[in-house]
């Protein structure tokens, strides 16, 4: 067992290894851009994607297979079938990474295939595993765009037209529109937590903690595992905090380029 966990640690110490070199590699990439030409930047891409993608595509699906291993619904007669579809259906799309900046189809048919696979679960604690594998999901989708592999932007401003206002001011904005609940999610999106844990986090009691639980859980962002047992976020809660996490990144990177100064000001 603690060889067990060692490796967990291990792994997800080499997959923090893994996003400082990509963040490295991206700002290489940026001032490649900046002073070669076109044939020069497809000649760095090839031998990036020939002597580095393979060793990323391996670390990301042995995190994969850690994190069900370790969060996945532990009694349940179909653990074992469950987690062997979970580790192909995540491998094929870890897969992708290797291939050509062209895989928008092959995402979204993913997607579907992961909807479809929601559709059949059997038992109502289904839920927490489904979630563990989405949460996955994402994290290789968000790996993807940060490594312009594949770029989930394509005809966002059409669609921002028909996002509906009062459906995203009442399921997303107000349920987050408090501190306290956004620690919760902070906390929630790392690990799942016992109410006593939360209680302690957000120095909040009783029925003053409930009651933000229960907002969130009505929102449909987090959840129990059972009654009187631990809260974890959905898929829907972990891909909220992505998006924040991701406007929040991109708007610091804005103004740290357009004035550094600032940032050391401050």
């Amino acid at each position: 067992m603690d060889n067990h966990q060692d490796q967990i640690h291990d792994g997800g110490s080499d997959l923090s290894e893994i996003k400082s070199k990509l963040y490295e590699m991206q700002k290489d990439m940026k001032l490649i851009i900046e002073q070669t030409n076109r044939q020069n930047i497809d000649t760095v891409f090839a031998y990036l994607k020939s002597n580095y993608l393979g060793a990323i595509e391996s670390y990301i699906n042995e995190d994969a297979k850690s994190s069900l291993e370790k969060n996945m619904v532990k009694k349940c007669d179909r653990r074992t079938e469950c987690a062997s579809i979970f580790n192909s259906f995540l491998r094929k799309n870890s897969n992708l990474i290797r291939q050509d900046n062209s895989q928008e189809d092959a995402v979204k048919n993913n997607k579907s295939e992961l909807a479809r696979l929601r559709s059949v679960l059997p038992y109502d604690k289904c839920e927490v595993c489904y979630s563990e594998v989405a949460q996955l999901f994402a994290k290789q989708v968000n790996l993807m765009e940060s490594m312009k592999v594949y770029d989930s932007n394509k005809g966002k401003q059409q669609e921002i037209s028909m996002v509906p206002p009062r459906e995203i001011v009442d399921g997303m904005l107000e349920p987050l529109c408090h501190e306290k609940r956004f620690e919760i999610l902070k906390a929630l999106t790392g690990s799942t937590q016992s109410f006593s844990s939360l209680s302690q986090l957000t120095g909040l009691r009783g029925g003053n903690l409930l009651f933000h639980l229960q907002k969130l859980a009505e929102a449909g962002i987090i959840m129990q595992r059972h009654e009187r047992g631990d809260y974890m976020i959905t898929a829907t809660g972990f891909r909220i905090m992505e998006g924040i996490s991701s406007i929040y990144s991109s708007l610091a990177c804005q103004v740290d380029e357009a004035d550094p100064e600032i940032i050391k000001d401050s």
